[in-house]
């Protein structure tokens, strides 16, 4: 963490001078300058320096008896203290290189150069003419020239590509709104353009997330709505805090921001035994452009936290081959801090690249959603971050996503050599505008392992083939496939429905039988969104069902669950399950209010000597060791009761980094069947504080 802060400080340091026109005050002074005016500073010392090099300079008898005639290159500094440094030197006779070290280090230490009258470092570079060439001053030279060519002398030059630099910064002019970056994905700050995006006659596709700015842009103006909530300040901490990105560079052909990451949080649990919870999170977060049509994002986090009970108890379940004693859901590996917390760094970056108006192709380590819920049943982001590479294309009325997952089974019985198993995971989904009210999805996956030495596998490289005939021809247990369909219909501009449809195996022959069959591995979403909801702006109201069969994700070859790092790649309770979600959203200026309800049934495995069957729920399992054939159930096993609550209200520090105060209330009543060691009752209240940097959704909901 000591290097992230150095490296924001120096960052911080260097960026506040280059955002402006740098010139030196004063270039360095050579004793025989110092009665000369300002103007003629840089003049002299120009030719004070060629003159020195003239005189001392001593062409290797190697260079005379070739008869060269050529230039001798120097890169040097006169660093703070007035000293003169040679960086580099170019020439094609290492004499020479060693005879222009020699003459500079023979150079006197002078009056150094200034800047806001303080003194600091400056870098030149020269050449020299071979053979040597009589300096001749030109005083037509001014402070704000720094290229001095001096005619008919030793063809010395003081390099001003520095400044040519500094001369096309231009003031910022937020251009990541309008870029291929990514709309951080929060379910609370994409509500605020969802009614935009989907109004009926528009031509977006809503469910693969996150989104590019530039793909929002067409609906909702993101660069205005920032710049509206902008405060009046007059200083330059209060532009920052309050307005602006810390650092804000902005050239010719690139941009770039620099900003501090905060999550710093103190809480209460009801049901815990010991103090409170907190969570204490610092890091860096840098976003760039380079060029028109090539971006990057990348993070560091550094993190210490205790949470509510039932949080940490399902953190300490996910728990990892080797030392650590949790995965924090949907960050990473926790290693433990003091007796009862955790630490937690995570890092995550990607790159956008925009080769044409219809494709972008992003690489990176993070996480990606396809859905129009809060849910998502085909890819959701509850899962920790993992290397993808995805690529988005939309033409006509068509928006195609093809994405290729590198993830991590952490479970002790499959490490080999202490190191975690890799397999893959490759999907496509296409969305497609069939009206101006309908849209249709279709969904495809596969997930497979590194058997028989089979690595990554090409034949699911290609981004427009039919992945359940692949699978199907690579043999019985070398892939688990799963199909999806999804629907959204705009009643009107006020009110959306949409669905899924999730199929992981299905016999016709056993649902005809009416007898509950276990293969009937499906899932299935119905949820409602009404925006503006009772004429009040800005008011979301959403409702949402999501009801998924026994043993669905789950597979007989244990690692091809669809799962990574112990944790669902899909809905966030795995399967076995029937779950209703309420949630109201709303946001005025900088304040915004979010309340969830969600009341769930579960059935969960009871895991003890007596009764050590799979039931469905745990996608982990194999699927094998179920307790029955036929009279398969949602519920199933130890049958859970939930009811969870969670209200939050905010303010928005900054809306250029997504930073804002917070509290939340979360109320939790877990019950259980049966009280086993994997399965308690609970009844908590956790209630939080703090400020954070809000870029990612972070789930409480299991």
């Amino acid at each position: 963490m000591k290097r992230i802060l150095l490296i924001a400080i120096l960052l911080t340091t260097t960026f506040s001078y280059t955002q402006t026109n740098v010139s030196y005050e004063k270039p360095p002074v050579f004793s025989e300058c110092e009665s000369e005016v300002v103007t003629q500073l840089k003049s002299c010392f120009n030719f004070t320096l060629n003159t020195f090099i003239y005189n001392n300079f001593k062409v290797p008898n190697i260079v005379l008896e070739d008869s060269y005639q050529g230039n001798v290159q120097v890169l040097f500094e006169v660093n703070q203290e007035g000293e003169f440094k040679v960086i580099y030197v170019d020439a094609i006779y290492d004499a020479l290189k060693q005879e222009s070290k020699r003459v500079f280090e023979q150079l006197p230490k002078i009056e150094p150069a200034t800047y806001n009258g303080n003194p600091t470092f400056v870098q030149y570079s020269i050449t020299i003419a071979i053979p040597l060439v009589t300096p001749i001053r030109n005083k037509d030279l001014t402070t704000n020239d720094i290229q001095l060519t001096e005619k008919d002398s030793l063809n010395a030059t003081l390099s001003n590509e520095f400044d040519k630099v500094n001369d096309e910064l231009k003031p910022y002019e937020n251009l990541e709104y309008s870029s291929e970056l990514n709309v951080p994905f929060t379910h609370s700050y994409y509500a605020r353009f969802d009614a935009e995006m989907n109004a009926i006659g528009t031509n977006s596709h809503t469910a693969a997330k996150p989104f590019v700015y530039s793909d929002v842009a067409r609906y909702y103006d993101i660069k205005a709505e920032k710049e509206s909530l902008a405060k009046d300040t007059d200083t330059w901490l209060e532009k920052k805090v309050f307005n602006e990105h810390l650092v804000n560079v902005q050239g010719k052909d690139y941009w770039f921001t620099v900003d501090p990451i905060l999550d710093l949080q103190v809480g209460k649990d009801s049901e815990a035994d010991f103090g409170s919870t907190y969570n204490n999170t610092r890091g860096i977060y840098i976003q760039a452009g380079l060029g028109k049509r090539f971006n990057l994002v990348t993070s560091v986090y550094e993190s210490q936290g205790r949470f509510a009970d039932y949080f940490n108890r399902y953190a300490e379940s996910l728990k990892a081959f080797g030392p650590d004693p949790a995965i924090i859901p949907g960050r990473g590996i926790g290693k433990r801090f003091k007796e009862d917390s955790y630490d937690y760094p995570v890092a995550e970056a990607y790159l956008s690249y925009t080769p044409a108006d219809f494709l972008n192709v992003q690489f990176g380590h993070g996480k990606n959603f396809i859905g129009d819920g809060y849910r998502s049943l085909f890819q959701s982001d509850v899962a920790s971050p993992h290397t993808f590479l995805k690529l988005n294309t939309s033409f006509w009325k068509i928006k195609y996503t093809s994405t290729w997952m590198w993830l991590k089974d952490v479970r002790p019985e499959v490490v080999v050599d202490k190191a975690f198993l890799t397999k893959y995971m490759a999907n496509h989904y296409l969305s497609w505008n069939v009206s101006k009210r309908l849209n249709i999805g279709l969904f495809e996956s596969v997930l497979w392992t590194d058997f028989n030495g089979r690595g990554f596998d090409i034949n699911y490289l290609n981004p427009i083939i039919f992945f359940r005939a692949i699978e199907f021809e690579s043999g019985q247990g070398a892939g688990n496939a799963i199909l999806g369909l999804s629907s959204k219909y705009k009643w009107n501009n006020k009110v959306n429905l949409y669905g899924q449809f999730i199929l992981d195996e299905f016999s016709l022959s056993d649902v005809k039988a009416g007898e509950k069959s276990w293969k009937n591995k499906f899932g299935f979403q119905l949820g409602i969104k009404y925006f503006n909801a009772f004429k009040v702006d800005n008011l979301l109201l959403q409702a949402e069902y999501n009801r998924v069969r026994p043993y669905t994700y789950s597979h007989n070859t244990q690692v091809l669950n669809y799962a990574h790092f112990n944790q669902p790649m899909a809905h966030l309770w795995g399967a076995n399950f029937r779950e209703l979600v309420l949630i109201g959203r709303y946001n005025y200026k900088r304040w915004a209010a979010d309340a969830k309800f969600i009341i769930g049934q579960r059935g969960f495995d009871f895991n003890t000597d007596e009764d050590n069957f799979s039931y469905g729920g745990d996608i982990y399992r194999n699927y094998n060791d179920r307790n029955a054939d036929t009279g398969i159930e949602i519920g199933q096993g130890n049958k859970t009761n939930s009811f969870m609550t969670e209200v939050q209200a905010s303010y928005l520090v900054n809306p250029a980094t997504n930073l804002k105060l917070f509290a939340n209330l979360i109320y939790r009543d877990f019950n259980p069947d049966a009280i086993t060691a994997s399965t308690q009752d609970s009844n908590t209240v956790w209630f939080s504080i703090g400020v954070r940097t809000d870029l990612f959704n972070w789930y409480k909901d299991f």
